[in-house]
């Protein structure tokens, strides 16, 4: 039996912080130019892991695997409907944020235990499974693809980027109070003939913004083993 003393055995990982910034209505560039920021200073390790908690503004968003074919509005129903278009460095296809919508900025360093990207994303797609869940709604995986599916849509977009020493950014937007007419501008996803679905719409009432804020820090907090802490959402 090894002792206490025994040097082969491995010493329990310190349970780490998870910062979360609920910011509000944040410009889709703002946010790209916060989560830069952010990732230097958690690579340098002067900050603890994040968990940037917003909306934005109507966007659309190409990831590096968008088909300039799913984006269906052109140009000038872009500026109609005042929906913004941007490029940005996450995986997956096109979608689209706006506000009722849930957005996730992790930015955790994945180090020592957890660098899976795959394992990241299913940890992800746990979390938001356990969000439903807390409303009794059941959540699900879709194989093949990735995200959180109900019965009557696809509730949740996942896209995430993993930069040189596994400092995660992007991550999950969740539909929450969502317009979901705005989905009609894109193919979500890239994944043709599937609906989306919000909370609003599978509870049958408005759902509060800060009450599913707590549950899905909660549940980061429990799928990553991270203590929580709320920090100023100054930016």
């Amino acid at each position: 039996m090894a002792s206490s003393m025994d040097p082969e055995r491995k010493a329990p990982l310190e349970i780490r912080e998870l910062h979360v910034r609920r910011l509000g209505l944040v410009p889709y560039g703002e946010g790209l130019e916060l989560q830069d920021s952010l990732i230097q200073e958690r690579r340098a390790d002067v900050i603890p892991d994040q968990l940037l908690l917003l909306e934005h503004p109507h966007v659309i968003t190409l990831g590096t695997g968008s088909q300039s074919s799913n984006v269906l509005a052109d140009e000038d129903r872009r500026r109609e409907l005042g929906v913004d278009l941007f490029e940005t460095g996450r995986g997956g296809d096109v979608t689209y944020h706006g506000p009722g919508q849930l957005v996730g900025y992790p930015i955790l360093d994945l180090k020592p235990d957890r660098k899976d990207l795959h394992r990241y994303l299913r940890d992800l797609e746990e979390v938001l499974i356990q969000v439903l869940r807390s409303y009794g709604l059941e959540g699900s995986r879709s194989s093949g693809f990735t995200g959180v599916w109900t019965r009557q849509g696809k509730v949740a977009a996942i896209g995430v980027r993993v930069s040189s020493g596994w400092i995660t950014s992007h991550g999950f937007a969740l539909n929450v109070n969502t317009d979901l007419d705005y989905f009609g501008t894109i193919v979500p996803c890239g994944i043709q003939g599937r609906q989306v679905a919000s909370l609003q719409g599978l509870l049958g009432t408005h759902v509060p913004m800060e009450e599913v804020m707590d549950r899905t820090s909660l549940a980061m907090a429990r799928i990553f083993g991270r203590s929580l802490q709320e920090t100023s959402p100054a930016r």
